[in-house]
């Protein structure tokens, strides 16, 4: 049985056998390695990365003593969901994303990953629940990701919208216009506006 250790755009977890092109971990553990179950807290700390599947080797036991890992569909999903390239075995993508909301946020100097840290905190979550920004479609860059009343979840690619699912993007229907309540949040977008180049599932190139 696979774990819940799958994220949606909205950051909360899920159990699916679609493994995805990234995984990644919110700053320590917060399950309980005994049941395995879906955990009741959301993260360790504020700092809310996604890695490479594969680094140097290395060989964990997931879900074990040290970390909770965590499993992306695609880094659109990943800075949806709140998280940020990882410094570590993301290096160059990391410092980019940095660069990019800096000037995209007209900031006075270059932050510390762990300021990044506390904006996207402010920026993703309301307690416990999932923050949404109201903003106009469009103004959005591609790969930001929009919620549906019906609860879908669509990412935005030139004048598609495409439906996200655990293994990739299932449909594609025409851009939404006007407000539309946005899941990825604007440090991320400002990112993206900017330049910053994403990791795209293969499925985006010609969804169903």
């Amino acid at each position: 049985m696979p774990l819940p250790n799958r994220v949606r755009p909205d950051g909360s977890l899920f159990a699916d056998a679609a493994r995805g092109l990234l995984f990644g971990n919110r700053g320590g553990k917060f399950h309980d390695p005994a049941t395995e179950e879906l955990p009741t807290r959301l993260f360790a700390t504020k700092q809310w990365i996604c890695c490479v599947l594969s680094f140097k080797g290395r060989q964990r036991n997931v879900w074990g003593r040290y970390y909770t890992e965590l499993f992306f569909c695609d880094e659109v999903t990943a800075l949806a969901a709140g998280h940020r390239p990882c410094v570590e075995c993301r290096r160059a993508d990391a410092h980019a994303y940095r660069a990019a909301l800096v000037t995209g946020l007209g900031l006075p100097e270059v932050p510390l990953f762990p300021a990044i840290d506390e904006r996207l905190d402010r920026e993703r979550r309301d307690g416990r629940r999932k923050r949404l920004h109201r903003l106009a479609a469009e103004s959005l860059p591609d790969g930001a990701m929009i919620a549906t009343p019906e609860g879908e979840f669509l990412a935005l690619r030139g004048d598609k919208a495409l439906l996200w699912s655990p293994s990739g993007y299932v449909a594609s229907r025409p851009r939404p216009p006007g407000q539309v309540a946005v899941v990825t949040p604007p440090t991320s977008l400002a990112a993206l506006v900017n330049g910053y180049q994403l990791l795209w599932h293969p499925s985006a190139a010609e969804p169903a």
